[in-house]
């Protein structure tokens, strides 16, 4: 019984139950469990712990909190990405519209009849 209690499976379930315990606690109060979790947004520290277990048994996971991580962090510029469309600058109280022409309005898949 102790060998089994100290085992990667018992692991799982008591994260599992963790889980159960956490997400019952929330439904009735709203908040986490601990005090640094007693937002009512954000990720909940069961998500977190099954996060880094998937990340023990699969190194993939890994690679994707390191991405996720990042891009929490990166600053996300209106300018990147797609071309520039509609604008509004409050500063000089002016505003840039564009109005999608006649290709744009149906997806851009519109063939040149012959």
């Amino acid at each position: 019984m102790a060998v089994w209690l100290m085992s990667f499976p018992a692991f799982a379930c008591l994260l599992a139950l963790l889980a159960l315990v956490e997400s019952a606690w929330r439904w009735c109060t709203g908040l986490g469990l601990f005090p640094w979790l007693r937002r009512r947004t954000g990720p909940s520290l069961s998500s977190i712990a099954f996060d880094e277990f998937t990340a023990v048994v699969n190194g993939n996971k890994t690679a994707e909190l390191e991405q996720r991580r990042v891009e929490l962090l990166r600053r996300d510029d209106e300018s990147d990405g797609a071309p520039p469309r509609s604008s509004v600058d409050l500063s000089k109280g002016t505003a840039f519209i564009v109005c999608p022409g006649p290709q744009e309005a149906d997806g851009g898949s519109a063939s040149p009849s012959s």
